[in-house]
Order: C-alpha cells, then structure tokens, then sequence
C-alpha cells in the first residue's frame, strides 16, 4: 500500500472536520433528549449541502454510480429502513468513512483505495449504515453537547493556515486535544452493536462476512507500516477488541462464505481514484508492484499507461497501453485513453483508429467524443470533427478546449460568425477579457441584430464590460469544476 504511507495529516483532519461539522450543526438544532428522525433528515441534507458547497465530493460518476449500487445492494435485504439512504465520495486521501444524520453515508477516496475487494468496502458501508438505522448518531450528539463554535472555528482555521505544519498544525491539534474530552465518539457499545448490524446486513447482501475482519486487520497494518493513525480508527474506538469480536462473531454466527465482489468492476473503480493523485509517482509505484505481481493485469497496464503519459513519457505510455489492449481489446476506456495518447504523441492515424473504436463501444463518453473531434479536426475532416463537438456541447461537456474546437472547425467551414462567437467563450473561459470582446463584437456584426443569438451576445458583452469586484473573502478554487481528466492535453 505504497500510496497511502505518507498521507498527510491534513487529509486525516479533513475526515475529523466533517464529523464535528455534522455535530456542531446537530447540537445547534436539536434538544437535550436528542434529534427526531425529521430533524436528522433536515441536518443530514444540510450537511450535504455544506460538503458540495466546499467542492468537498467526488464528481466521477462511475465512482459515485459503484458506491450507490453497493449501498443500495446491501439494503435491498432489509425490511425496514428509517431513511432514503444516499451515497457519496469525498475527495480525499484520508483513510475514512461516516454516517450523518438523516442516512447519509461517505466514503473516503483513500479508503476506495486502501480497501482489497470490493466486499471490504462494503464491509465499511455495512457497519456505517448499522450506525445509520440504530440512530448512533443522534446518541453522539446527546452525549456532545459541550461542543462550542469555537472549537469548530478552530478546526476549520487551523486548515486553512495549513493543517500541516506549524500555527495551522498547532491550532488544529489543540482543538482536537479539547475535543477528545468531549467524547465525540461512538460508544464501545454504539460499535458493537453497527458491527454485529452491519455483518449480519453484509452477509444477508451476499458479501463475505470475513472481510470485516479481514479490513480492519488492513487498516492496523497500514498504521504499523506507515506511524499513521488512519482517520476512521479515530471516531471508531476499541479497533483490537473490534477484531477480536468480529473474529468471534464470524467463527460462531457467520461462518459461511459470501462473495467477494457481486457489483463488479473494483479494480477499475480503484484506478479512477488513484487518477485523482496529485503526486503521480507513488502512483506509478503501486501499478508497478501491482504488475510485479501478475505482469498481465490489465487494469495495472492501462493505470501505468495513463500515469506515464501525464507525466510526458508519451512513448512509454503508448507501449503500455499497448499492451493493456492485449489482455483487454474491447475495453471502452483503454481504447479511448489509447486513442488519446496517440493524439499527443501526434499519432493521428492511430488516434482516429482508437477513438472510433472506443465510440462504437461507448458512444456517450465525453471524452471519446472531444477527442475523436479533434483528431478528425486534425486530419482535415472539419465537417464530422463538428458534428462530434456539437454532440460534445450537447452532452454539457465543460472542458475549455471545446470551445476552441467549435470555433476553429466553424472558421475552417466559413461560418465566421460561429467561429468568433465560440472563440469568445473560449476566451471568456481563459479570464482574456479583451480577446473576448474583440470576438463577441466581430460576431455580432455578422448576425441579425434582432436574433437571439445577437440577444445573447450583448449581454456577455455588457457583463464583461463591467468593472470586476474583488471578493471580500475569495478562496483559490478547490478540487476539480471540469470532466474526470487522466491523460494530458
């Protein structure tokens, strides 16, 4: 587990935040006997809604799409549920997972890929979603209710002044040395009672009742190997009691042998999050061991091949992909990331030759259609490089060098009005002000001033003449705002 050794201590604080997020809000709305189920629902979406605000969630929807469909497997076995369970992925690398109130469970990037299969995984969402429909939440907050603002506000200040190091650091560990007193944790027999729970849910939704077990036993090695505590050992006490137990329960109760994976589709789901790494290089050392161990795994191969290929080793990639291909000719993704390298490499021919065979299999992936209108814009086919930008604008895809795309295939096809009016968007995108106006006014001139289009245009016009107000609290933009990039442009 070579990725997850150096996770910083800011990834692990993130994880303890939204805990004490959710439960600064549960004490400011609730009374002294507790919550109601209405009133966790209300505190459980406010939450959600504060995470997306902060562009705290993953946006991989084939991510988000795998964690809802093992969810929603593990619940299709219970008869009744007190809420309409939601799913999500929080963007980062801390070790962690949790419940909110109202039946909102997060699971962590790095838990994604710490986990070994996908039954441990489910194993985590088991146990949080026992946390969930036993109310464990609501008694943690009855039980919390020395928690101040302050020491939220602490929380939050110390990562923003850097949660790594120095006043940041220190504010943060102060706040959380206070908060240890506060016990805002689940109760010894909080966890027992989501373990026994969430087992008897795993093993009901055909998952291996073992690999409960066999998770936390993981976790305990990655904290031996790495001196770091990982974050979900910090809201979840009592882990060397927790194995013991869960050894116990699975040699008495639950001894039979579940699947390992029933959904489909970890390994891949695993290589999505590891493309969300900023450093690439720890990154490329777990495909290569993971090769090591089978040289013939293909979804090791095309992960190296991308890793490779953002950090400008095109040649490199393209031998791996290559042989990522053998082992799975017909896969959509390798395809599409093969055709995509090709393209950087300046391999047009093998690009178009890739991508169209990616859009045979998978017509409505964003990134298949941008890139295979660009590879046909460069061979000269302006015509069907717009009808595939068109599908891509269609598609809401967000990624700037559309726009450029549509205003050079439009000019190429002597629609200069077309040409300067997506040449502006794109200008607009990149914050050159006057390069968009120069083509905003160019295109005008060239259309029906009673058009919508025209309509469209003076009020971009008007906006970007306008003089720009600076922020009182402007922040630098956090996470991904474009599509799930893994390959260079």
């Amino acid at each position: 587990m070579t990725l997850l050794k150096k996770t910083s201590c800011k990834a692990v604080l993130i994880g303890l935040i939204c805990t004490f997020l959710l439960l600064a809000a549960g004490i400011s709305s609730s009374r002294a006997a507790g919550i109601t189920i209405e009133e966790e629902k209300k505190l459980g979406r406010e939450t959600y809604e504060k995470l997306e605000k902060a562009n705290a969630l993953s946006k991989n929807q084939r991510v988000n799409d795998y964690i809802r469909k093992i969810g929603e497997q593990i619940l299709a076995q219970q008869q009744r549920v007190p809420f309409d369970f939601q799913f999500h992925v929080i963007n980062s690398s801390a070790i962690n997972a949790f419940a909110t109130p109202g039946g909102y469970i997060y699971v962590f990037r790095g838990l994604i890929i710490l986990a070994e299969n996908e039954s441990e995984l489910a194993s985590v969402m088991a146990h949080e979603i026992a946390h969930a429909t036993r109310r464990h939440i609501n008694d943690m907050i009855e039980r919390s209710q020395k928690l101040t603002y302050a020491t939220l506000a602490g929380l939050i200040a110390g990562v923003l002044l850097g949660g790594g190091s120095g006043a940041g650091a220190a504010a943060v560990m102060g706040t959380m040395a206070g908060a240890q007193t506060l016990s805002l944790k689940y109760s010894r027999e909080n966890e027992e009672e989501a373990d026994r729970f969430g087992m008897g849910y795993l093993t009901a939704a055909g998952y291996d009742p073992k690999s409960m077990v066999d998770f936390m036993r993981l976790m305990r090695r990655n904290e031996f190997y790495s001196n770091n505590i990982p974050s979900y050992f910090l809201t979840h006490p009592g882990t060397d009691e927790r194995i013991r137990y869960l050894d116990s329960l699975v040699e008495a109760r639950y001894n039979q042998k579940g699947k390992e994976s029933i959904i489909g589709g970890f390994r891949r789901v695993q290589v999505e999050m590891l493309m969300v790494e900023k450093n690439m290089e720890p990154v490329m050392a777990r495909f290569r061991d993971d090769l090591k161990k089978n040289p013939t795994d293909a979804n090791a191969l095309y992960g190296l091949a991308v890793v490779q290929a953002r950090m400008g080793q095109l040649q490199e990639a393209a031998n791996t992909i290559t042989a990522a291909l053998r082992y799975a000719p017909e896969d959509p993704d390798i395809l599409r990331d093969a055709g995509i390298i090709a393209f950087e490499a300046g391999m047009n021919a093998e690009a178009i030759q890739y991508l169209r065979s990616a859009y045979q299999r998978s017509d409505g992936d964003a990134e298949t259609v941008l890139y295979l209108g660009r590879a046909y814009e460069q061979a000269g086919d302006y015509m069907t490089a717009l009808e595939l930008y068109r599908k891509a604008l269609a598609a809401n895809v967000t990624d700037d060098q559309l726009y450029y795309g549509l205003a050079t295939a439009y000019g190429h096809l002597n629609n200069q009005a077309e040409s300067h009016y997506y040449f502006g968007i794109f200008f607009k995108k990149k914050n050159k002000k006057d390069s968009a106006l120069f083509h905003y006014r160019a295109a005008l001139s060239l259309i029906p001033p009673d058009s919508e289009r025209a309509g469209e245009i003076r009020k971009e016009i008007e906006n970007l003449q306008k003089p720009a107000m600076k922020p009182e609290n402007a922040q630098a933009p956090q996470g991904r705002t474009g599509p799930n990039r893994r390959s260079p442009r």
